[in-house]
């Protein structure tokens, strides 16, 4: 859900504290149920688009540039909410994920866990990552 007043968008600029690197951590959060889906980071300029378009920006770090999500893989995230931490370091985003979220074609990227002493895996893929991605 856009937010159309610039200086509504400004006042929630403002309030948020980039570290060194001009990035604040997101954490993405199913608007539905709950459900962790990812941790991701932002710069300035991805979560203006954020706040002016209702669909989620992040900034990729390996590849330098914005991350639209879902532009390649039509797993696109609407925020219904976002919050901010009390510090101002942390946005919690409440979203609206179509498909999955994690690219390994699972909902979330939190599927694995400590079972009997060994990582493992607790959640099949949902998706194929070869046909989200056209690999």
């Amino acid at each position: 859900m856009p937010v159309t007043d610039p200086a509504a968008r400004t006042r929630f600029m403002e309030a948020v504290r980039f570290n060194e690197q001009g990035l604040i951590p997101v954490i993405a959060q199913a608007a539905g149920d709950g459900e962790v889906l990812m941790m991701a980071w932002m710069n300035a300029e991805a979560l203006e688009e954020t706040l002016a378009t209702g669909r989620v920006v992040y900034f990729s770090r390996s590849r330098n540039a914005l991350w639209r999500k879902g532009e390649t893989s039509g797993q696109v995230q609407h925020w219904s909410d976002l919050r901010l931490d009390c510090d101002g370091d942390t946005i919690l985003a409440l979203v609206k994920q179509k498909g999955v979220a994690c690219h390994t074609g699972r909902r979330s990227c939190f599927f694995q866990a400590l079972r009997e002493g060994e990582l493992t895996a607790i959640t099949a893929p949902e998706a194929d990552p070869a046909v989200l991605y056209g690999r």
